[in-house]
């Protein structure tokens, strides 16, 4: 029965989901790639069956086997309507995905403006935190991306919610002397030495 669940709530098949919870489906049974029912709607982006699910008691926060959960897979994937959801049912903004990274990072490097802009007003993400490469959501922008407009933007939402502009990459290499790299940065370079950054 709870293979069932996962799979409908994957199909966004609210009814058949509501009727099975009610048959007594186990919420937060895993399948065999440790998703939830809620991690199997999130990936769908169904944000009615994830709804669903929160209301009806799921566990946001456990993670598959490859250490995602409905959060982090919501925010580094552009899932707003999900991401605002499970900001709302209490998610844990501290959990870290396999690369040590929270959902803050990710969403960065990816350019999801609107999902990097709702962790940093509505919940105590951890602006500064560092993954397992050594890198804060600030370096991947400079590091990873191409620096055009949308990474443009959330370096300006970064540098203004308080990113630390001076924490550099193992290396000893600062977001500054990376931007100076290349010159399609100018636009994150100007603000990164307005914010103070050496």
């Amino acid at each position: 029965m709870s293979k069932e669940l996962i799979a409908a709530a994957e199909r966004g098949d609210t009814a058949k989901v509501g009727r099975l919870l009610n048959e007594g489906a186990n919420i937060n049974e895993q399948d065999a790639r440790g998703r939830t029912a809620i991690m199997a709607a999130t990936h769908a982006n169904k944000p009615d069956v994830v709804r669903l699910l929160i209301e009806a008691g799921a566990d946001i926060n456990l993670q598959d086997n490859m250490r995602d959960n409905p959060f982090l897979y919501a925010g580094a994937e552009g899932l707003l309507e999900i991401l605002k959801l499970l900001i709302a049912a209490g998610a844990d903004t501290k959990l870290t995905n396999r690369y040590g990274g929270i959902a803050l990072i990710p969403a960065s490097e990816k350019g999801h403006v609107e999902n990097v802009r709702v962790l940093l007003t509505t919940t105590d993400v951890n602006i500064n935190h560092i993954n397992n490469l050594g890198w804060t959501a600030l370096l991947e922008v400079v590091v990873l991306t191409n620096g055009g407009p949308k990474h443009q933007q959330i370096a300006r939402l970064l540098i203004d919610h308080g990113a630390d502009v001076n924490i550099a990459d193992r290396d000893g290499i600062t977001p500054l002397q990376h931007a100076k790299r290349d010159r399609r940065f100018k636009e994150i370079e100007q603000m990164l030495l307005q914010a103070g950054a050496r």
